[in-house]
């Protein structure tokens, strides 16, 4: 009889166990690289594409303002009030200025406080000079841009002056049209402390057109509101007010209004003079993350868009000498050119995005530019005759 032996089952040696160990390890580690790759891509696209919608909500808004620029303001733009020294550019009610010690600048005769339609403010556009992490080395700018607001109509108004024009009297806004037009210029939309009113008085002249018509002379003025009664009524124009507007003398906003006699015309427009800047909120919060900021008239300024971490302008600006264009001026008031000849604002805003945590960034610039098509312009009839309007 024979007898059957089981033939032994042989198991993997230790040889065959590393080997296999190893390209496991291979392919685990593979595969995780691929995924970290992926992840990384994810992120890179996501910081891109949130870095971009910054940039394009910031150009928005400076575009649409940018492009008003100068609109109802008089022709090359307006001498303000002296005597009380320098009217303050970006700063609010409670005395915060947000633009480094920026003022109205001159208007290149020697008179200070002018206001054109853009005030270019190079180099002066990070509130308290505040360094800005990761920026680039380049300089960040300011800009105002200043225009009527024809959203909020004051025509639907008449503002009479008891006990004299302001500073002196209060201006009292009584409604025509109530049926048909707003009642209550407090409403949500409506004045604000702060708010600028800009007062043009038309008289007729002593001189004669060209058609033999009476030339129509013009003062024009502007005021800071520093009270407003519940419902509407008395307007206060004190000073000084924390904008320095409501001054006294040549140019002020008495002086306009007591130029007009019988028969003047008053037109009033809320100004919007809107400035932005870039901000870094103070440290101990979570993550200081640098913003652009948009501050209107006497008003708080508010964020725009966050992760901006530069801003910078140059102007394209008519040169009334030489009847050309002076392209791609970073400060066209040191350059001796007019901040009223200027057609075009070119913009750079640069956003980094950040993934909270991380320590990788992507940062990114988006370049637009911006006819300002209310401010004033230059004809050259021959090269000795340009006029300027």
């Amino acid at each position: 009889m024979k007898m059957r032996f089981a033939k032994s089952q042989h198991g993997f040696t230790l040889l065959e166990l590393m080997i296999a160990s190893i390209i496991g390890l291979i392919v685990m580690a593979a595969m995780t690289s691929l995924f970290r790759t992926a992840m990384n891509a994810l992120l890179t696209v996501t910081q891109r594409a949130e870095a971009q919608q910054n940039m394009r909500a910031a150009i928005d808004l400076l575009t649409k303002d940018i492009s008003l620029a100068g609109s109802g303001l008089p022709t090359g733009g307006l001498q303000l009030a002296t005597n009380g020294g320098a009217t303050k550019v970006a700063c609010n009610q409670g005395g915060t200025c947000y633009v480094p010690a920026d003022v109205y600048p001159n208007s290149g005769t020697g008179s200070i406080n002018y206001m054109y339609g853009i005030l270019p403010g190079f180099a002066n556009g990070v509130q308290n000079n505040a360094v800005i992490p990761n920026a680039p080395a380049a300089v960040n700018d300011s800009i105002t841009s200043i225009y009527c607001d024809y959203n909020f109509p004051l025509t639907n108004f008449i503002f009479t002056f008891p006990g004299g024009p302001p500073p002196g009297g209060a201006a009292t806004v009584t409604v025509i049209n109530a049926g048909t037009q707003p009642n209550n210029i407090l409403a949500p939309g409506g004045l604000n402390l702060g708010d600028l009113l800009l007062f043009t008085v038309s008289t007729a002249g002593t001189g004669v057109g060209n058609l033999g018509t009476s030339v129509t002379q013009t003062a024009a003025a502007v005021g800071e509101i520093t009270s407003l009664p519940a419902g509407g009524g008395s307007i206060g124009f004190a000073s000084p007010d924390p904008l320095n507007f409501n001054q006294t003398g040549p140019n002020s906003l008495a002086a306009a209004l007591a130029a007009g006699g019988a028969g003047t015309t008053i037109n009033v427009c809320r100004l919007i003079a809107v400035t932005y800047f870039l901000q870094v909120p103070p440290a101990g919060g979570t993550v200081q993350v640098p913003r652009l900021m948009r501050q209107v008239n006497g008003l708080t300024a508010v964020p725009v868009a966050d992760n901006i971490i530069n801003l910078q302008f140059s102007y394209d600006v008519i040169n009334s000498a030489t009847s050309t264009v002076d392209a791609n001026q970073p400060n066209p008031i040191v350059a001796g050119d007019s901040p009223a000849l200027i057609q075009k604002v070119n913009i750079w805003v640069m956003a980094q995005g950040m993934i909270p945590g991380k320590t990788t960034s992507q940062s990114m610039y988006l370049a637009s530019s911006v006819a300002a098509r209310n401010m004033s312009f230059c004809n050259s009839f021959s090269s000795s005759t340009t006029v300027c309007q």
